[in-house]
């Protein structure tokens, strides 16, 4: 049998993961999505976290994946949560929810520096849906992952809108809310919704893209503003 590109199999392993989560994939079920033998799959990964690093790396730096040595090694936990880091590092700053947080007195218009805000995470989690559907999976069964994701970055950037939305109540900007985390968690869910599980809903997958972010910008303006 020819030789498969490595992006090939980091695609279907992606899938795998996406949908069974870390724990429940095996290797057999990348080897079925190929149509491959079991044993092939060991001639490109090592183990089963090869694989999962190929897939990560499909998504955050596909370049890579040419010319890449063959069979992957098994990476460490701390190599796995390094990969997701640089790219974290470089592509999921928020400036502009960073630079509202940052100032105690608003620059210019609420409405206009929360819709800045609600843009801004809007299309970071549009981009990067399906990396983020990866990590989100399988970090759950992997503590080290899990620490990082949903600690780390993710309780971070909640605490930094918690932070930003209760300095506007304060001063008046935003209208007084039952509990600030949990409004900054509706914000982050209802943008996720929309820019990224709606796509995996058949009933709402055929919705328009640039018809879904408009709408989701009014009615969380209309929500905050007084």
């Amino acid at each position: 049998m020819p030789a498969r590109p490595v992006a090939e199999i980091a695609e279907a392993a992606a899938g795998v993961f996406m949908a069974k989560g870390y724990q429940a994939a095996g290797v057999s079920d990348v080897s079925a999505a190929l149509g491959m033998s079991h044993g092939a799959v060991y001639t490109y990964a090592k183990s089963k976290e090869a694989l999962l690093y190929l897939a990560l790396l499909r998504l955050i730096r596909p370049g890579a994946l040419d010319g890449l040595g063959t069979p992957v090694p098994a990476p460490t936990p701390e190599e796995i949560v390094a990969l997701v880091d640089g790219w974290a590092t470089d592509h999921s700053g928020l400036p502009a929810l960073a630079a509202a947080s940052a100032r105690r007195r608003r620059s210019r218009p609420v409405a206009e520096e929360l819709g800045a805000i609600i843009d801004e995470l809007y299309g970071f989690i549009e981009h990067n849906r399906q990396l983020l559907a990866l990590v989100e999976r399988c970090a759950p069964d992997l503590p080290e992952l899990a620490q990082y994701y949903f600690v780390q970055r993710r309780r971070a950037m909640l605490d930094s809108l918690a932070d930003y939305l209760r300095g506007r109540v304060r001063a008046g900007g935003l209208r007084p809310v039952p509990d600030v985390p949990a409004a900054a968690r509706f914000i982050i869910e209802t943008i996720a919704w929309f820019a990224w599980h709606r796509a995996g809903d058949p009933d709402s997958a055929m919705l328009d893209d640039a018809a879904c972010r408009e709408t989701v910008r009014h009615l969380l303006l209309a929500a905050f503003l007084r």
